[in-house]
């Protein structure tokens, strides 16, 4: 039997016994607290199996109502096989339908969400998604960073900035708005949780009083960095270099020893500058009801 989701304790629970993966399980409470707190207004579902062994977390796409997203499933080690994960999915699915969607991404919502999609080494999952009917759509990544890594073109980066005037500064509340303006509603509400969140924080860069690009961490998970925009007038000052090892050195403060570049999108460049490299590949599935 599928019931209303009311003890969010208990998701915090079956998740840390269902993720196999230690980057995962180490953020389980966090995970599920921060999928519980998305944008206002957004529609969502939360779903548990009535005796505690699994519970889903769904979600109306924030620009396309017809698009739903099943952003989190679990299921607890000594209830699986027993066709709790497919009972979970059949229901949310038919929560989605009830609140308009025609369409459902097993993948996560942005700007809120825990991962872009499977995770290909979450076997059992990518075979409940093949068996209810869901074809593969899309693929993600992320890249890691080795927070135990030095740069030894930090320091000199930083001096370049200064001597053109740039200073990187801890963003205040003025920052959401200037990276609405510019890049839309999804990550101003990323830098405004940023701001708000314990284990989490934001840079700037400013010339002259003018905001020129910015870095977010840790506003949907704690060990995950993004997002990260800099204005076209400061493109070819290394303002991003510098933003990105700024948050970087933060995390490693916090006690993490890798940094997740959450669908990371401009490989060359995390590459290059924090020798990142390309780790979690996540298969997105869609499937129309």
């Amino acid at each position: 039997m599928i019931v209303d989701l009311e003890d969010l304790a208990l998701a915090g629970g079956v998740l840390a016994r269902a993720l196999d993966l230690p980057e995962d399980a180490a953020e389980a409470e966090v995970l599920a607290a921060r999928l519980a707190a998305p944008p206002a207004g957004r529609p969502a579902v939360r779903l548990a199996a009535a005796d505690g062994a699994g519970v889903v977390f769904a979600s109306i796409n924030d620009a396309d109502p017809g698009l739903g997203h099943v952003e989190l499933l679990a299921v607890a080690p000594e209830a699986r096989r027993r066709g709790v994960g497919s009972a979970l999915l059949r229901t949310a699915e038919e929560r989605l339908a009830g609140l308009g969607a025609d369409r459902v991404r097993l993948g996560g919502n942005p700007p809120c969400y825990a991962w872009p999609g499977i995770d290909v080494r979450y076997t059992p999952a990518i075979c409940l998604a093949r068996r209810a009917g869901y074809s593969l759509t899309d693929t993600a990544w992320n890249m890691t960073a080795d927070l135990t890594r030095h740069s030894a073109e930090a320091a000199g980066d930083e001096a370049r900035l200064e001597s053109a005037g740039v200073k990187v500064l801890a963003a205040d509340a003025d920052a959401p708005d200037w990276v609405r303006a510019i890049w839309g509603d999804g990550w101003a509400w990323e830098v405004e949780q940023s701001l708000d969140r314990e284990g989490a924080g934001c840079y700037v860069a400013v010339r002259d009083g003018e905001i020129l690009g910015f870095a977010a961490y840790g506003a949907n998970r704690p060990s995950w960095f993004g997002p990260m925009g800099t204005a076209p007038a400061a493109e070819g000052l290394g303002v991003g270099r510098v933003l990105l090892r700024r948050c970087l050195a933060d995390q490693r403060a916090e006690g993490h020893a890798t940094a997740q570049i959450g669908w990371a999108g401009p490989i060359a460049f995390y590459s290059k500058a924090v020798a990142a490299r390309l780790e979690r590949i996540f298969w997105i599935y869609t499937k129309t009801l």
